[in-house]
């Protein structure tokens, strides 16, 4: 149903409504007027019969008749004349006004007066008067009908003229239909024109307002989704680069580890035979010979420092947690006066490979972090596994991250992380802790780990033997 129909259905019904209230005081006015006016031809009537009629009567019936035939009817009443054994006499003749029409049974029935029969009796006879309203209920039968008809017509030319001024009201209001439904089939093109009318020049100008509004949020939406895109695209090749960076950086730690390792040991071995044989032959060649074993063993030492910076093979053998303490052994030795302290509780929990070098990874640069830009001398490493989670905690006693928190310079290894934190679903949050230091923490969610079986032992991953445990 339309606005405009609503409108005129609301104001017809309340015109209807003001008619019939005006109707019905009008048919309780007509029926108080039908029954006052009766009484009171009623009252005249029976005063002058009761006068005239005992005159007449004294001379006997036939002059009372022959009286009443003179005088016919008397103001909507019939008279009736009985002799003294019951039987009529006389009646007076029908009412000539609006012969032949009655007014309907339901109007007579709301405005008719209860009947009123009065009889004079005589020594010989009976005079009854009887009233009839039926002329007078005709009259205002007639006076309500045309003012119903009147009133009737006025209604509908009411209607009709308010279903136009309503219609010419209501105009703008299906413009403003016609745009709402462009856009909601995506037409963001169509504003309104100036609409006459303050409530619907208010609603276009604000519908405009709205479509602008729309257009702007919309093109944020677009941005942020190419952004969005774009961010997704840079995380996965990210993701795609720093794993070839791990595996060539395990492939590199691993040439070194088995084939330079090898080399360098034999190279060590050799050396100090030659210099245990050539000892009582020849001094210079024999210190010659414990010169090159001497920078053998340093390259050893050496290489294996850079291996574990590479990529830590004991966390392919052994897991994170060895990886861990590995990783704080070494801290210690490189650092006799660091007060480093480790705390793993992972339970059972699998851990997938790439979350496993994630955690490894922060250790490293939370460590790194703390010594040599915190320089701190309390060091404390957690790792916990949670419901669906894992995190590394990383606390000093440093002197606390930067001032300025959007800062990377010299924090590109954070910036890192926090990619790579990102790329895993995970978060990275660094935070200054009271009184003084730093915390590095990592939280990345729990993947599920393909199954798996157990590599057979490989003879590149046995350590080779340490330059102290050399052939002498």
């Amino acid at each position: 149903m339309t606005l405009r129909l609503k409108i005129h259905l609301i104001v017809g019904a309340l015109m209807l409504g003001f008619l019939a209230a005006v109707l019905s005081l009008e048919l309780r006015s007509t029926r108080a007027a039908v029954q006052e006016e009766v009484v009171a031809a009623h009252r005249v009537a029976l005063q002058l019969l009761n006068r005239i009629a005992w005159a007449y009567a004294a001379q006997g019936t036939p002059a009372l008749r022959g009286y009443l035939q003179g005088l016919g009817r008397v103001r909507a009443h019939d008279i009736l004349l009985f002799d003294r054994h019951g039987g009529e006499l006389y009646r007076s003749p029908p009412s000539p006004y609006k012969s032949g029409r009655e007014a309907p049974a339901w109007f007579r029935a709301l405005v008719e007066p209860p009947p009123m029969v009065q009889s004079i009796t005589f020594p010989d006879g009976r005079l009854e008067l009887r009233a009839d309203a039926s002329r007078s209920v005709l009259d205002a039968w007639d006076s309500l009908a045309g003012l119903a008809a009147g009133a009737l017509g006025a209604l509908l030319l009411a209607n009709a003229l308010v279903y136009a001024l309503v219609g010419r009201t209501v105009r703008p209001f299906a413009r403003i239909v016609q745009a709402l439904e462009a856009l909601q089939a995506g037409r963001f093109d169509q504003p309104l024109p100036a609409l006459p009318g303050r409530e619907a020049h208010a609603i276009g100008q604000a519908y405009n307002r709205m479509l602008e509004q729309l257009r702007d949020h919309l093109e944020t939406e677009r941005r942020a989704a190419r952004a969005e895109a774009q961010l997704a695209d840079s995380r996965a090749l990210t993701r795609w680069i720093d794993q070839h960076v791990e595996a060539e950086r395990r492939l590199i730690a691993r040439e070194l580890h088995d084939e330079l390792g090898q080399s360098v040991t034999a190279m060590r071995s050799l050396a100090l035979g030659i210099a245990q044989r050539m000892q009582a032959r020849d001094a210079a060649s024999a210190a010659a010979a414990q010169t090159i074993a001497d920078e053998a063993s340093r390259l050893y030492d050496a290489m294996h420092g850079i291996i574990p910076r590479l990529t830590p093979l004991v966390l392919d053998h052994f897991g994170l947690v060895d990886a861990l303490g590995d990783l704080a052994s070494r801290t210690r030795r490189a650092h006799p006066d660091l007060q480093l302290q480790l705390h793993t509780d992972l339970g059972a929990q699998p851990i997938d490979a790439e979350t496993t070098l994630a955690l490894y990874r922060a250790a490293q640069e939370g460590l790194t972090n703390a010594l040599r830009h915190g320089e701190a001398t309390q060091v404390q490493i957690e790792l916990r596994a949670l419901d669906r989670s894992v995190e590394l905690r990383v606390t000093d006693n440093g002197r606390g991250p930067p001032a300025e928190p959007r800062s990377t310079r010299g924090h590109h290894g954070l910036a890192w992380l926090g990619e790579r934190a990102g790329s895993l679903g995970g978060r990275l949050q660094l935070e200054a802790v009271a009184p003084h230091g730093a915390r590095l923490q990592l939280t990345l969610p729990l993947r599920p780990t393909p199954p798996t079986t157990a590599p057979a032992p490989q003879p590149a991953a046995s350590l080779p033997p340490q330059p102290g445990d050399a052939t002498r």
